[in-house]
């Protein structure tokens, strides 16, 4: 979607083989914004040591602070997650050391061991991974997230920040649940790659075939006002609907709604809904959802 969009504002410029590197550029800039979001919830955590040593290290510590508890430095999940190869040599390649924040990493941690979660965390003696999980959910949900502070110096760092947060929001909790099943250094599996591929190339392939079906159910709206992403997001539905079999229509009218709710105007969910369930009904009186590959279509 993202690559169509950028591709539609290059109009006829567009260079052979120039779709594929856009792709591939947005499919990178993600995978090192989810690796540094990860990254900078581990380092949160791990500061539990580095404020220990520095507390012991004083010339007249106190009781308290040499009793500093670092719990959360050994979390279960935190180590999964550290000690995984593929997340090590991505925030390597990434050099994701020299991109944060020393003093917003120290604020954040400040900030965690005041709160009431994190006292409740510290205080239980015994590990769960329910409980070890939730702690470092809370660091990112509500600690990282809502902190202008914290999103500022993203956005500072990373130009996908605004088009990626919210699938960052998922892809990231999701990886929390099941740390070290995702291959940082293959952000996308090679199906799902190909299948980016497939998709924004049956799109460019067939805009002439899929304008046909789209722009006469645009009668009853402003054409001029129609959202130029919304039209993207109608494309790439119909294209699912005609050109790839293994992608159920109901499965495509509800990912499409979403994105256009997410990523489009207010109106926008109910406008792709519309034209795609009546394109849907059409092609389906039609006898046309045979759902050939394109590269194969007439």
């Amino acid at each position: 979607m993202q690559t169509l969009y950028a591709l539609d504002s290059l109009s006829d410029q567009t260079k052979p083989g120039e779709p594929i590197s856009i792709l591939n550029k947005k499919i990178d800039q993600s995978k090192q914004l989810f690796t540094y979001l990860v990254y900078f919830i581990t380092e949160t955590a791990r500061y539990a040591e580095t404020d220990a040593n520095k507390k012991a290290s004083k010339n007249l510590p106190t009781a308290a602070d040499l009793a500093t508890n670092t719990k959360i430095a050994g979390n279960e999940i935190l180590w999964k997650i550290v000690e995984d190869i593929s997340f090590k040599g991505t925030v390597n390649e990434l050099k994701a050391h020299l991109l944060i924040d020393q003093d917003l990493l120290k604020k954040t941690y400040r900030n965690l061991i005041e709160t009431p979660e994190y006292i409740e965390y510290i205080e239980e003696q015994s590990r769960d991974k329910k409980s070890e999980k939730k702690m470092l959910e809370f660091i990112f949900t509500d600690l990282m997230l809502p902190n202008e502070d914290f999103i500022n110096h993203i956005e500072e760092h990373f130009i996908n920040w605004d088009d990626d947060a919210e699938m960052m929001h998922s892809l990231v909790l999701s990886y929390l649940s099941k740390p070290g099943q995702q291959n940082f250094q293959d952000f996308l599996s090679a199906e799902k790659r190909q299948f980016a591929k497939d998709l924004l190339l049956t799109v460019l392939d067939k805009t002439e075939q899929t304008l046909e079906l789209i722009k006469p159910k645009l009668k009853n709206w402003d054409a001029d006002r129609i959202a130029s992403l919304d039209l993207i997001l109608l494309q790439m539905g119909v294209c699912e609907f005609l050109y790839f079999e293994t992608i159920p229509t109901k499965v495509t009218i509800n990912e499409y709604i979403d994105l256009a709710k997410a990523y489009s105007t207010p109106q926008s969910g109910q406008f792709v809904n519309g034209l795609l369930d009546n394109i849907h009904k059409e092609l389906q009186a039609a006898n046309k959802l045979d759902k050939r590959n394109f590269k194969d279509a007439k």
